[in-house]
């Protein structure tokens, strides 16, 4: 059989590839130089007798033989996952869950006590992102997407819907006549943004200065420092703001075009912890009253 195989590592490497499109992508993933994935792909490639990948000028694609022999490679690992899980008995109790860094400090870390309460043989292992992965982390069993879309590639439901809006810090004086006058600080890459909660109330927006950041986490620590206002959403915030460390200075709340979704990998419908969890989840946000 060993004979009939190329090496494990070299299918890893093409799985990485494959899911980056993008050899420095799968070079970042499994801690190695940009020239040695190159080299395991062009190994695999010889041994395969075929191209798995059309090199662009700045970009990778599946060739037809990549397509077709990607599947095949990720339910190889996904059999090898649940049969070391099934030797070790890791697969009734460890769960890897991956979400958004804000969603998983502000939301899930607070919560994580009376989740152990209730499952106390679940292991979680949490992995974080800043950006929207194109697809699920290998191993993740589940995953916590904000998105404007779900995947369609795994099993996803709609978890929950919310407002978003301004927040600062108590005592923050600032009216809507003033606002853009204001340090202003955002998430980049939303459509829950500045522009459009103005336009949602009619105010004439003259476009001024905002600051952005790759996470919420940047912005909102601004604004309870007292720094300026940022805009943020029920989901993240409502704690803060139950704490005494933020507030909404305004009533209007605009329909968040992103969601949140659940998604649920093939090994989780085989790993009770990973089911657990999810109930858990959806338990939870319809207690906020959210969803």
């Amino acid at each position: 059989m060993q004979k009939q195989l190329p090496p494990l590592g070299w299918l890893r490497t093409f799985e990485a590839a494959a899911r980056h499109l993008s050899f420095t992508g799968a070079a970042r993933d499994l801690n190695m130089t940009q020239s040695a994935v190159s080299q395991q792909i062009k190994s695999l490639e010889g041994y395969l007798g075929q191209p798995l990948f059309l090199r662009r000028p700045r970009a990778l694609e599946l060739t037809e033989a990549g397509i077709t022999y990607l599947p095949v490679v990720r339910e190889a690992f996904r059999t090898l996952v649940r049969g070391t899980q099934a030797v070790t008995g890791a697969q009734q109790n460890a769960v890897q869950v991956q979400s958004n860094i804000t969603f998983a400090v502000n939301w899930l870390a607070p919560r994580l006590p009376q989740f152990r309460e209730a499952h106390p043989k679940v292991q979680l292992n949490i992995f974080t992102e800043l950006w929207e992965p194109r697809e699920m982390a290998e191993g993740a069993a589940v995953e916590i997407r904000y998105s404007l879309r779900p995947s369609d590639t795994v099993r996803t439901e709609l978890l929950r819907t919310d407002h978003y809006y301004p927040v600062c810090a108590p005592g923050y004086q600032v009216t809507l006549e003033t606002l853009q006058d204001q340090p202003l600080f955002d998430c980049s890459n939303l459509l829950s943004n500045w522009p459009n909660w103005a336009e949602e109330q009619a105010l004439i927006w003259g476009n001024p200065p905002i600051t952005y950041s790759t996470t919420y986490l940047v912005s909102l620590s601004v604004a309870m420092a007292g720094g300026g206002l940022c805009l943020t959403h029920d989901t993240i915030a409502r704690g803060l703001i139950e704490q005494g460390r933020l507030v909404a200075p305004f009533a209007h709340r605009a329909p968040m075009p992103e969601a949140y979704y659940l998604l649920l990998s093939p090994q989780a419908e085989e790993t009770p912890g990973a089911l657990a969890f999810a109930s858990w989840l959806r338990s939870e946000m319809e207690v906020d009253g959210l969803r």
